[in-house]
């Protein structure tokens, strides 16, 4: 990714002195095994190590693999040039490239993982403390863009934060699924090398071996990994949007921070323009553009071929570094948004009570009036509300059919906003517990 997008630590993950880092860790623990099985002599395995403290060169290894056309052994023969080619010549015993390249994605986007569950942590913790700051701050709920029943803001943010936290439990779960290594040698049968090698590799890099893998690990697994990303970065444009209409300016409900010197547009100076979150809708989109190629990677022919490898060497550090900034921008986009009550509150008054028209309804219904008769009286006062900009209210109380059902007292109690936030409580307490 490009560095406007990018945060280091998740950056880091990618780059070619991690890549080989881990390659020749896993090199490294395969000849410990094997020299434990008596396979290779002890002093060659030993000798390997003596490259723990060095940094790979890698415009050497990228030169290497100029002639070779292939990267793996580029990676081998500059370890040979390090450690001497006698002292190497046991390193990858009975292994095969894939046995390299797998575990070491998997061991990366364990990684990544593990870097993105903090970033949601953070984003929780954001979104709590917004919903207990406004958890009673009445707004308008919208079914359709228009003008519903009354909810609160809190709601808005627990909403979000009950949805944030299953992206959570999904990402451990998609994070234990992709944990597993894979040294079975050619075509997966351990042929050319005993399963404990693999066993001890994965326990010292933290993983589980495979159960059973071809010549690759079953892509079915970073399938899932890449479509839980999608369902995250979906949520991250399911909260942007909601931000992104409350700052219109017939709305003003909220507001992305405006910070001291900031130019919302060259032409003219008086636009405070939701960039942030607009900015989030794209990179979700991106981050959801991993999720098909990756499925599609499922099917490789027999035991192996190399489609998967150019969409993988791309997704996997394009989808994680983009997910990760994107997640760390709207847990600051959260924690200074700028909410307006009052305008929550103007908003919900300009159509003069239409949002209570179900209370009516029902109440109508509860007085014996028929369900279908009791709709024709709401409905043609609140069409005077729309058409004639009429005080729903007062036309309620002017209406000899519903008046006929209901006492003016009655009436008016079905304006009541704490009708609509009796059972706040009971919803934050299943989202966020006692």
């Amino acid at each position: 990714m490009i560095p406007r997008y990018a945060r280091p630590e998740m950056t880091a993950i990618w780059s070619p002195e991690t890549k080989f880092r881990i390659w020749y860790e896993i090199e490294a623990h395969a000849c410990d095994a094997q020299a434990d099985l008596g396979v290779i002599p002890r002093e060659n395995a030993e000798a390997v190590w003596n490259a723990k403290d060095v940094e790979f060169d890698v415009a050497r290894i990228d030169e290497i693999e100029a002639v070779t056309k292939h990267d793996v052994i580029a990676f081998l023969t500059h370890l040979a040039e390090i450690i001497g080619n006698d002292e190497a010549r046991f390193v990858h015993q009975g292994m095969t490239s894939s046995d390299v390249l797998d575990t070491t994605f998997n061991i990366q986007l364990v990684r990544a993982a593990d870097i993105l569950l903090a970033d949601m942590e953070a984003l929780l913790a954001a979104l709590k403390t917004r919903a207990m700051e406004h958890k009673m701050t009445v707004r308008i709920g919208r079914s359709h863009g228009i003008h519903a029943e009354p909810v609160t803001m809190g709601l808005t943010f627990a909403r979000f934060y009950a949805e944030m936290d299953r992206n959570k439990n999904r990402l451990e779960k998609a994070r234990w699924e992709v944990a597993t290594g894979a040294i079975s040698g050619a075509v997966g049968t351990f042929a050319n090398i005993d399963p404990a090698v693999e066993a001890h590799v994965c326990e010292k890099l933290g993983l589980r071996p495979e159960p059973i893998s071809t010549q690759v690990i079953p892509r079915d697994r970073h399938a899932m990994f890449f479509a839980t990303l999608g369902v995250i970065a979906s949520s991250v444009e399911n909260i942007a949007t909601e931000i992104r209409h409350m700052q219109r300016t017939e709305v003003l409900e909220a507001e992305e921070f405006f910070s001291k010197g900031q130019k919302g547009s060259s032409a003219m100076p008086h636009k405070r323009n939701p960039v942030l979150t607009e900015n989030l809708t794209g990179l979700a989109r991106l981050v959801r553009m991993a999720v098909i190629p990756a499925m599609e990677n499922v099917a490789l022919w027999h035991e192996r071929d190399i489609s998967h490898s150019s969409v993988e060497r791309m997704i996997g550090p394009d989808a994680t570094v983009t997910l990760d900034f994107a997640l760390a921008r709207l847990t600051g986009v959260i924690e200074k948004l700028v909410v307006y009550p009052d305008n929550m509150i103007a908003n919900m008054n300009k159509f003069r009570g239409l949002v209570h028209s179900q209370r009516v309804l029902l109440a109508l219904t509860q007085a014996g009036v028929s369900r279908e008769d009791a709709y024709r009286l709401v409905q043609r006062n609140a069409m005077k509300v729309w058409e004639e900009g009429k005080d729903f209210r007062t036309e309620l109380l002017g209406d000899a059919e519903v008046t006929a059902a209901l006492s003016p007292e009655e009436i008016e109690e079905k304006f009541d906003l704490a009708y609509h936030t009796k059972h706040v409580d009971t919803i934050f307490t299943r989202v966020f517990g006692d």
